[in-house]
C-alpha cells in the first residue's frame, strides 16, 4: 500500500477524523492563527 493510501484510510478512520477535528479546533483560537501569520511572514521574507 503507498503511503498516500495509508494515510487516506488513516483519515478515515475514527482516529484520523479525532486528529482533523482536534486540528480545527486548534486554529479556531486566535493565538494560533497569530502564531502561523508569524512564521508564514518568517518564512516569505526568508525567500
Amino acid at each position: 500500500m503507498s503511503l498516500m493510501q495509508r494515510l487516506s484510510t488513516f483519515l478515515r478512520s475514527p482516529k484520523g477524523q479525532q486528529l482533523i477535528e482536534r486540528g480545527r479546533r486548534e486554529l479556531a483560537k486566535p493565538g494560533t492563527q497569530q502564531k502561523l501569520k508569524g512564521l508564514a511572514a518568517k518564512l516569505s521574507h526568508r525567500r
